[in-house]
C-alpha cells in the first residue's frame, strides 16, 4: 500500500529560503539585540564560575583551619612532653650530683681507712727478683731482717718485730724490667718509723751493687698523686732547690725568699713555671661531678609566643599579614 499522505499545507522551499533571508535581514538591521543576548549568556556563565570559585575557597579555608587546629594540638602535646622530659632530666641530674658528692666523700674515707691499715708497712724498692732464692714467708722475713741490719746498722739486740714480708702481688716482670717491691709489715708502728728514719738518714742503700730504697706503703690513690710530682721534683733537683714531699700528696719547696707548700701538682707546676723553671704545667682534669655540671640540661623557653596565658594560634599569628580592607582605610 502507498504511504499515507500528511495533512496540511505543502512545504514550499522557496518560502523557507525567503524566511531565512528575512531573519538575517532583521538581525543585521538590529545588531544591539543580538549582542545583548550574547552578553546575558556570558554574565550567567561568569556568575556560575565566581560562585564555584568562592565555594572552593571556602572549602579550602575550612580545610586550612582544620589542619592548623591539628598542628596546634600536636605542637602543644610536643611542648608538654618536652617540658616533662626537661624536668625529669633536671631531677636526674640533681640526684646524680648528690650521689657523686656522697661517692667522693666515701672515697676519701675509704682511702683514709686504707692508709691507716698500711701504717705499719714499708716497701723496699730495687732488690732483684732472684733475691732471695727461697721465696717462702719465713725465708723472706729472714732476708729482709738481714738487709736492714747490714745496711741501716740496726743491732742484733733490737727486735724488728716483722710480722710478714712478700713481693708485691703483681705478675713477675721480665729479667730486664724493674723488679717488684717487697712489702714488709711490722707489728709495731714505732719500730717501723725508726727503720724508715734510719734508712732516710743513710741517703741510699746498696745490696750487691744494686741501689735500694725504703718508703711508706701508700694507698694506690695516694701513690698516683705523689708520682704526679715526678717532673717537678726532677726540675727542682736539677736547679739545686731543696724540697720535701709531704703526706698525703703535698710538695714543700724551699725557695730563696722562703718556703711554699703546694697542695696539688697543678698548683705546683703553674707556680714553678711562673718562676721561670722549665716544667710542664699540668691542668687539673675535670671530675665526674664537674663533667655532669658542664653537660647539664638547661630548660629552653618555648619560642611560641603566649597571649593571655595561652599559646598563640596560627590564625592569630597570620593576622599581621592580613591586607587592609577598604573600610579600615576610610
Amino acid at each position: 500500500m502507498p504511504p499515507p499522505r500528511r495533512r496540511g499545507k505543502p512545504i514550499n522551499p522557496a518560502a523557507n529560503a525567503n524566511a531565512e533571508e528575512s531573519y538575517d535581514e532583521e538581525a543585521n538591521a538590529n545588531p544591539t539585540a543580538a549582542n545583548s543576548g550574547q552578553e546575558e549568556e556570558n554574565m550567567d556563565e561568569e556568575e556560575v564560575t565566581n560562585s564555584t570559585i568562592l565555594k572552593e575557597i571556602r572549602e579550602y579555608r575550612q580545610e586550612i583551619k582544620t589542619e592548623f587546629a591539628k598542628t596546634n594540638s600536636r605542637l602543644d602535646e610536643a611542648e608538654k612532653r618536652i617540658v616533662g622530659n626537661e624536668e625529669r632530666l633536671q631531677d636526674v641530674e640533681e640526684v646524680i650530683t648528690g650521689m657523686l658528692k656522697i661517692q667522693e666523700q666515701l672515697q676519701e674515707k675509704l682511702t683514709d681507712q686504707e692508709c691507716r691499715s698500711r701504717r705499719d708497712n714499708i716497701r723496699i724498692y730495687g732488690i732483684p727478683e732472684q733475691e732471695p732464692k727461697d721465696t717462702s714467708s719465713k725465708a723472706m722475713i729472714t732476708f729482709v731482717e738481714k738487709v736492714l741490719r747490714e745496711n741501716i746498722g740496726i743491732p742484733a739486740s733490737v727486735d724488728l718485730q716483722i710480722e710478714r714480708a712478700h713481693r708485691a702481688l703483681a705478675p713477675k716482670p721480665p729479667p730486664d724490667a724493674k723488679p717488684r717491691s717487697i712489702l714488709v709489715k711490722f707489728q709495731s708502728f714505732r719500730v717501723k718509723e725508726e727503720v724508715i728514719r734510719l734508712a732516710w738518714q743513710k741517703k741510699g742503700l746498696n745490696l750487691d751493687g744494686h741501689r735500694i730504697s725504703l718508703d711508706h706503703d701508700y694507698a694506690p690513690a695516694i701513690l698516683r698523686k705523689r708520682k704526679a710530682y715526678a717532673e717537678a721534683r726532677r726540675v727542682l733537683k736539677a736547679n739545686n732547690i731543696r724540697f720535701q714531699t709531704l703526706y698525703p700528696s703535698r710538695l714543700r719547696v724551699h725557695y730563696e725568699e722562703g718556703q711554699i707548700t703546694y697542695e696539688t701538682v697543678e698548683e705546683a707546676t703553674a707556680d714553678m713555671a711562673s718562676r721561670g723553671l722549665p716544667v710542664t704545667v699540668i691542668e687539673m682534669p675535670a671530675t665526674l661531678w664537674e663533667r655532669v655540671q658542664q653537660a647539664a640540661w638547661h630548660p629552653v623557653r618555648t619560642k611560641r609566643s603566649v597571649v593571655a596565658g595561652k599559646t598563640q594560634s596560627f590564625k592569630q599569628k597570620l593576622q599581621v599579614y592580613r591586607r587592609t580592607s577598604p573600610e579600615d582605610v576610610g
